[in-house]
This record gives C-alpha cells, structure tokens and sequence, in this order.
C-alpha cells in the first residue's frame, strides 16, 4: 500500500485530545465458524497491535473444535445472530432478523445457548445481527434472554434500549456495493476523523467506544494492511483500547 496521509484523522484525535475526549476504541470481526488462515492471522494482528478482537461466530455453523484454537486473551467470543440465513421480504435488504418471521426469537435465544454451550464464560453476551439489521421486537427481548449488548453499524442513536447497552461500529474498510476491495483510504480517513470530530462539537455521543469493523474470512492484503494502520493511529493519537469483557 502506497503512503497514507493520515493527517485528517491526527487532528480530530488532537482535538479530542485538547478538549478532555477520550476515545475508547473497539474492533469487531464478523462471520467466523472454523479456524482459517484468515483467522490465524486476524488473531495475530490482534496481539501485535494490543487491540482485542469481539469475534462475532455464526452459531448454526461453528466448527466445535473452534473453542480449544483461539486465543482467548485477544479473542471474545459474541453471537452473530444463528445461522447467518437472509429472511429478507421483497424489497427488504438482506436480514436475518429485521423482517418479521415466526421463530426469529428462538433462532436469537438458541444462538447464545450453542455459544454458551461451546465457549461457556469465555462468550461475550453480546448479539450482532446479520448484517446489521434488526427488527425492535426481536430488540425487545434480547435482555430477557441473557443478552447485554447490541452491536450494529453507524453511530447508536442512544447508550441503551430495551435493557441493553448499545454499542456499535463506526469504520468498515470494504467496499461491498463494489469490487470488495478496501474503500478509497483517503474516504475512510476523512469518515473517521468526521465521527470524532461530530463528538467533539455535541453531535454524537462522544461515550461511544469508536468501532472499527473488518470480516477477516474477505480481507485482501490492502484491507489488512489499512486495518493495522488504522489501529495503530487510533493508539498513537490517544485512543485507548476498549472491551466489552471490561466495561459492560
């Protein structure tokens, strides 16, 4: 990859900075089920970098030897909703749990179980909908299932809903309308260093934990390269290194 200007981004986390901001930080990984090369080598950068990976593992499909070969100081185990299957309706985008379905609350219920039965503490009670997208009645009774967080894509509109905290991802370096390549660096700089800047004047919740967002299984050597880059700017620039193992 040729020279990143990074500068855009050093300054809105400069400006964080003089205006007492902190940035916690986050990084999401999406549809694992099976070690991969792919894997090992997400787990890798996750101890280079220092930054923890919430691994979001389709449940319906995980490989059942998965537990014993990740890492589990760099790896947290969340549910990526059941079987990654698109209900999606006529003119709906793909879902698996935005458009109304009989069994959708079981499929979010027996998502955490297979995860608990398999991972047991180690499963972060976290649930990421299949692309992103989730009806508020399946939202509604997440928390009585076990539950403690949602985690979708762009910022979250308010810190809680429906007994769980929200807490979502903010920079995705593919480009899925397109080539699947990583997205011009230059756009997903500016989007970054615009999020931050938004929490600085008042416009976004500046308590967020800022969440980057990859899928391993799909990463070029671009992608990969950015996804390092970018992390390590986020630390040099003073974001901190958030968990949900942690804080929630």
């Amino acid at each position: 990859m040729t020279t990143l200007d990074w500068t855009p981004l050093r300054r809105a986390l400069a400006q964080c900075r003089r205006e007492d901001i902190a940035v916690p930080m986050w990084w999401r990984d999406d549809d694992a089920t099976r070690m991969t090369p792919a894997l090992a080598q997400l787990m890798d950068t996750a101890v280079r970098i220092g930054v923890p990976v919430h691994l979001a593992i389709i449940p319906a499909g995980v490989d059942p030897n998965l537990p014993g070969e990740i890492d589990t100081g760099h790896i947290l185990p969340v549910v990526h909703g059941w079987a990654h299957a698109d209900h999606s309706g006529p003119g709906d985008k793909k879902n698996e749990f935005l458009t109304p379905r009989p069994g959708a609350a079981h499929d979010a219920q027996a998502g955490l179980n297979k995860m608990l039965a398999l991972f047991g503490n180690e499963v972060a009670r976290m649930f990421v909908p299949p692309w992103n997208r989730i009806n508020d009645d399946i939202t509604g009774v997440l928390a009585k299932q076990g539950y403690r967080v949602l985690s979708t894509y762009r910022p979250r509109p308010r810190p809680a809903l429906a007994g769980l905290a929200i807490v979502n991802t903010h920079v995705d370096p593919i480009w899925w309308s397109g080539t699947r390549e990583l997205v011009d660096p230059d756009i997903l700089i500016a989007r970054a260093a615009a999020q931050l800047t938004d929490r600085v004047e008042g416009r976004a919740d500046h308590t967020e934990p800022f969440g980057l967002l990859t899928h391993h299984l799909v990463h070029t050597p671009a992608i990969w390269s950015f996804t390092e880059a970018f992390l390590d700017e986020m630390q040099s620039g003073g974001a901190t290194p958030w968990s949900m193992e942690n804080d929630i």
